[in-house]
């Protein structure tokens, strides 16, 4: 007789590992100010009057001020939510998203742009974390492949002999088995 409550198995989580979270903020710092001048100078170079060199800095320098702020707080907390909650899972990309993304809200000045600005920015954030974090996709095959290599796995592995093909579908229409 088999037994109706089988032991189970505890679910293996993974170790975590405490980060640093001032560490991580001040990269996002960089990353974020980077990012914000290189908008600026785009901003500043296509205005239709010419506002000189420092209007990246007079002109649109909320935008460097803006995006700083913004990677700063999230990457901040995302990093100090994982370390309070011991796991790494998309929640901790949430709450970051959601406090950076109300951070950028707070230009506005309006209660429910800043909830609208940090549910937008953690609902996005949150579904590309959860989904793998990539744009291009996961790859299933063997790792270190460069493209080439991939593309001519792949046509190997899916290959069909004529014989078959022609079993399939039939002779006729054009289609005749080669002599």
């Amino acid at each position: 007789m088999a037994n109706p409550r089988p032991i189970q198995r505890p679910v293996e989580d993974r170790l975590f590992h405490q980060r640093d979270a001032i560490k991580s903020g001040l990269q996002g710092a960089i990353v974020g100010g980077s990012a914000g001048f290189f908008l600026s100078a785009v901003q500043n170079s296509l205005a239709k009057r010419n506002v000189g060199a420092w209007g990246v800095f007079t002109r649109s320098g909320s935008t460097i001020g803006s995006l700083t702020t913004l990677t700063t707080v999230y990457c901040f907390s995302k990093d100090a939510t994982a370390n309070l909650r011991e796991k790494e899972d998309s929640l901790n990309t949430c709450v970051g998203a959601f406090l950076g993304g109300a951070t950028l809200g707070l230009r506005t000045g309006s209660v429910p742009r800043i909830f609208g600005f940090g549910a937008a920015f953690a609902v996005v954030m949150t579904v590309f974390d959860y989904s793998g974090g990539s744009l291009r996709g996961v790859r299933p095959e063997v790792e270190g492949m460069d493209e080439y290599e991939r593309k001519e796995y792949l046509r190997k592995n899916r290959r069909r002999p004529i014989e078959e093909t022609i079993a399939d579908i039939g002779e006729g229409r054009g289609i005749y088995h080669p002599p």
